[in-house]
């Protein structure tokens, strides 16, 4: 499957996901607090190429690429991710700079559910949502006991793997992950011919 094809893929992969989330928000009036990038700052966030080949075909086509590649090569550091506007500021509020082309894992963090190791369906918040909206959290784990509501991560993670398997397994910290996803698309179209539409 050609690097077109896959952003295609993984795009439809995230409309279903997005209904998914929807749903779980209107049921249980989760939602994410204002201007707050904690997930987005997490040293630890691992991700693969593949979740970002939407956001580097978004890049490519909006001659974007070179200045993200750019900010990567001045962050240095590959555990901080090069999209994130870490200010808040009149126009712009704090947040990923592209957040309709974010990835998975920026996805699925606070809206999905898991499972414990008695097979308890459990909300997947964060530390700021458990805290700031510990109603709403636990009426969520309400409806969790019942039925599942909105998306489970690993099920996505798994669909992942079938738009391409050896991409989805490999993890990378979140900006080399954007890294490797702007390079494989950016080079995809210089040695292709083909045009970006």
């Amino acid at each position: 499957m050609n690097i077109v094809r896959k952003v295609r893929a993984v795009e439809k992969l995230f409309k279903t996901l997005e209904k998914d989330i929807l749903k779980l928000q209107e049921k249980t009036g989760l939602h994410c607090v204002d201007n707050c990038i904690k997930c987005c700052t997490t040293s630890n966030i691992t991700a693969s190429a593949l979740e970002f080949y939407p956001l580097a075909y978004y890049l490519h086509k909006h001659n974007l690429a070179d200045s993200v590649l750019a900010n990567i090569d001045q962050i240095n550091d590959p555990k901080i991710c090069p999209i994130l506007n870490y200010m808040s500021t009149e126009n712009r509020r704090a947040g990923c700079m592209f957040y309709e082309q974010r990835g998975l894992i920026c996805r699925l963090f606070s809206y999905n559910y898991r499972t414990d190791k008695h097979g308890t369906r459990l909300i997947a918040a964060c530390k700021t949502i458990n805290e700031e909206q510990a109603v709403l959290v636990a009426k969520a784990n309400g409806i969790l006991l019942k039925k599942p509501l909105g998306p489970k991560a690993t099920a996505y993670y798994q669909r992942l793997q079938f738009i391409d398997f050896k991409e989805a397994q490999k993890h990378y910290p979140i900006g080399e992950a954007i890294r490797i996803a702007v390079e494989s698309v950016v080079t995809y179209f210089h040695y292709s011919g083909k045009k970006v539409v």
